[in-house]
């Protein structure tokens, strides 16, 4: 299975095969178009495969930047078709999940992870690790801060793990839950991730691929830049 992830400000590919497991993690955001295929091309020929080998392709489908979205959306759709290969569209947040509990044993079963979607909102989904499988218990949503603690307040996180922790610091709520920034190997995390779901579920045809947008603006005007920076908050 070939796999990968342009939904955040890293890009993330990773391949397994018979030879083994391979991955790499580096620069995305607007590198991710340059970058992305001569990475999978890498890994492929450190494998000593052809892509018509593969039974699978995965990616980060949201989500995550709407330009990272569509740039992993079309490559795994292009790659797919002219291999005749299904796809498996892998929800972005829980590759995080998936690497905070595989790295970080202190984590409880149950994490919620919170990543930066600028404009002083988060996205965010509650994830438990139960019986050796992943369940989603909320589903990825945009929140702001403040819908994010009322939810919070109703249902307290036991983690809180992702790129807001960061971003947000001591402005992101939490209380007593454990905090574990971004900083996970997602190209492991997010193939790990895929086999979970090729083993549940299969894959899709790749025509039906398609990106999670939970965000219908993706600018904002200058008076509201303005006000987000009076409020200390990055857009």
């Amino acid at each position: 299975m070939l796999a990968f992830d342009t939904s955040t400000e890293a890009l993330s590919v990773a391949l397994h095969c018979e030879a083994g497991s391979f991955g790499w993690n580096g620069p995305g955001g607007v590198a991710a178009s340059a970058q992305l295929l001569p990475q999978i091309r890498r890994l492929l020929q450190q494998a000593d495969i052809e892509l018509t080998q593969l039974q699978a392709i995965a990616f980060g489908n949201g989500p995550g930047a709407f330009t990272g979205l569509r740039t992993a959306c079309a490559v795994a759709q292009g790659l797919a078709l002219g291999a005749a290969l299904p796809v498996l569209p892998v929800d972005s947040l829980l590759i995080v999940a998936e690497g905070v509990r595989a790295e970080h044993h202190d984590a409880p079963a149950d994490i919620d992870v919170v990543m930066d979607a600028r404009m002083g909102e988060v996205y965010a989904g509650r994830y438990c690790w139960i019986a050796g499988r992943w369940l989603c218990h909320g589903a990825a949503a945009l929140r702001t801060l403040g819908g994010l603690h009322a939810l919070w307040a109703l249902q307290p996180p036991r983690c809180v793990a992702g790129s807001a922790v960061q971003a947000f610091g001591e402005r992101l709520h939490s209380a007593a839950a454990l905090r574990v920034a971004d900083n996970i190997d997602r190209a492991a995390a997010l193939m790990r991730a895929a086999q979970q779901l090729w083993r549940e579920k299969g894959g899709i045809d790749a025509a039906q691929a398609l990106p999670l947008y939970l965000r219908d603006k993706v600018a904002m005007t200058v008076a509201e830049r303005k006000a987000l920076r009076q409020a200390g908050v990055a857009p």
